[in-house]
């Protein structure tokens, strides 16, 4: 069986190529780029909303982009069980379009952050931690001012309960701590899923660590996490 999957980009994405690249090159899947004005997403068996600054980040990060004619189409196909997959932006979209919990604000340090950091798979229900053992200690990159996830203390401790938290910032040696959480997210959180675990947003970049000529290759085994899930083989 192989896996058919697509890319959404919208005005001022800029990760769009790098998850393509990602999905043709090193899992050597049937992917294309879906456009914004699509509105259909059948043959689709996955979707990346891909990093960037969707309509420049103008209002608050991915404000514009949730009334995007491709957001409805991506909201069917998530609610059809479809795995979905949101990078840095593509999570601020998906927080902003309602398909995930809570919101991405300014990082603590008012600065952007571009650099490789840690995190800790935290639950693996979610199709993208599907087969990644854990307490696994992932190192990806991130490149993001607004990153800082933050969501009452309810809705907090309904993830925690659901087990809905997918990764968590952490130290080389998985120690969670105020020290790894360099964007200031709400108990250390780099990442949270969907209720039924088929929906993903996570602000560190796992397309841009899956190739090992250009350096850790962690990514991989979110990007191909899904696959599992679906009985692919990569």
């Amino acid at each position: 069986m192989s896996a058919r999957a697509g890319v959404i980009s919208f005005p001022g994405s800029n990760g769009d190529h790098d998850a393509l690249f990602a999905m043709k090159d090193d899992l050597r899947l049937d992917a294309r780029m879906i456009d914004y004005r699509e509105t259909d997403l059948a043959g689709f068996d996955l979707v990346v909303v891909p990093g960037g600054f969707a309509y420049g980040d103008h209002l608050r990060c991915g404000a514009i982009a949730r009334f995007a004619p491709v957001v409805e189409p991506l909201r069917a196909f998530a609610e059809r069980g479809g795995p979905v997959i949101g990078i840095c932006n593509g999570f601020q979209v998906l927080t902003e379009a309602h398909l995930l919990p809570g919101a991405l604000l300014r990082n603590h340090s008012l600065e952007f952050v571009c650099e490789w950091v840690n995190i800790r798979t935290e639950d693996a229900r979610c199709v993208w931690t599907h087969g990644v053992p854990e307490g696994s200690i992932l190192k990806l990159p991130v490149a993001h001012g607004e990153g800082a996830y933050f969501a009452d203390d309810e809705t907090l401790d309904r993830l925690e309960e659901n087990g809905q938290i997918a990764f968590r910032y952490c130290d080389p040696t998985g120690e969670v701590s105020a020290a790894a959480n360099f964007n200031g997210s709400a108990r250390n959180i780099a990442g949270i899923a969907n209720e039924r675990g088929n929906v993903l947003g996570l602000m560190p970049h796992p397309e841009r660590a899956c190739d090992p000529l250009l350096g850790p290759a962690d990514g991989l085994s979110i990007m191909t996490a899904a696959l599992n899930a679906l009985n692919v083989a990569v």
